[in-house]
C-alpha cells in the first residue's frame, strides 16, 4: 500500500499511538509531518523515521490553536508539499467525576479533542480539494461506543468528533476525499499508563486478555490512508480486541 508522493500530517505524534501512526505511514512511503506540543518527542519520532530511510519533519504545534495550525501547515507545504493525509490523533483524556468537572476543564477538553481536529481539517481541506484526493482519519475512542466512568467531558468531545467525521464524509464524498475514524480500545501508551487504573488487571478482564499495541491502530490508519480504502468513507474501524462489537 504505497503512499509514495503523499504528504501526511499526524498530530500528537511525539509518543504513543501518534508515533506509531507516523512511523507506519512513513514506512508506506509517505512524507510525514510530525506535530506535537512536545518538541523532544516529535524530534525522536522524526529521527526514527529518518534513520529508517523515510522522510519526516518534526514541528512543535499546538493542534488546537488556529494560528499555530496555519503557520505549521504553511511551513509543511514549503518543505514537503501540499497535505493530502491528515490524522487527527492529538488529544487529552482526563478522569474527573462529572460533578467535579470545572467549566475550564470542560472547555479545554472540547477545544483539544473536537475544535482542534476541526481547525486542522479546515486548514488542510483546500489542499485535498485541489488534488481531488484526500484522507482524513480521526482517532476517536471506544468510550463513545460504551461510555467511560468519570470521563463525561472526554466522551462528549470524542462523540462530537464521531459526528463531525460522518457529516464531513457525506458532504465531501464526491470530491475524492474520504473521512473515517478509528476508535482505539485499551491501547498500551504513556497516557494509559498514567491513568488512575490498574492497566494489567483491567486487561485481564478483556476478551483477548491483553493490552493492545499502538501499532494496531497504526495498521488501521495505514489502510484508511491507502488507495485500497478509496470506497470507504464515514466508517469506523474498531481496534479494541473485542471490547466492543457493535456496529456503531
Amino acid at each position: 500500500m504505497s503512499l509514495q508522493g503523499k504528504v501526511a500530517v499526524v498530530t500528537g505524534a511525539g509518543s504513543g499511538i501518534g508515533r506509531a501512526i507516523a512511523i507506519r505511514l512513513a514506512r508506506d512511503d509517505a512524507a510525514v509531518a510530525v506535530w506535537d506540543l512536545n518538541g523532544e518527542g516529535a524530534g525522536e519520532t522524526a529521527k526514527s523515521i529518518q534513520d529508517a530511510g523515510g522522510k519526516a519533519v518534526a514541528m512543535v504545534v499546538d493542534c488546537a490553536d488556529e494560528a499555530a495550525i496555519k503557520d505549521g501547515a504553511t511551513k509543511i507545504r514549503g518543505e514537503l508539499g501540499p497535505v493530502t493525509i491528515l490524522v487527527n490523533n492529538a488529544g487529552m483524556a482526563p478522569f474527573t467525576p462529572y460533578m467535579e468537572i470545572s467549566g475550564e476543564l470542560w472547555d479545554k477538553t472540547i477545544r483539544v479533542n473536537l475544535k482542534g481536529p476541526h481547525l486542522c481539517i479546515r486548514e488542510m481541506m483546500p489542499d485535498m480539494l485541489a488534488a481531488g484526493w484526500g484522507r482524513i482519519i480521526n482517532i476517536t475512542s471506544s468510550s463513545t461506543q460504551s461510555g467511560s466512568f468519570a470521563q463525561a467531558h472526554y466522551v462528549a468531545s470524542k462523540g462530537g468528533l464521531l459526528g463531525l467525521t460522518k457529516a464531513l464524509a457525506l458532504e465531501f464524498a464526491a470530491t475524492g476525499i474520504t473521512v473515517n475514524m478509528v476508535p482505539p480500545g485499551f491501547i498500551d501508551t504513556p497516557m494509559l499508563r498514567g491513568a488512575p487504573i490498574d492497566v494489567d488487571a483491567y486487561a485481564a478482564t478483556q476478551p483477548m486478555k491483553r493490552v493492545g499495541k499502538p501499532e494496531d491502530i497504526a495498521a488501521a490508519c495505514a489502510f484508511l490512508a491507502s488507495e485500497e480504502a478509496g470506497y470507504m468513507t464515514g466508517q469506523t474501524i474498531s481496534m479494541n480486541g473485542g471490547r466492543y462489537m457493535g456496529s456503531a
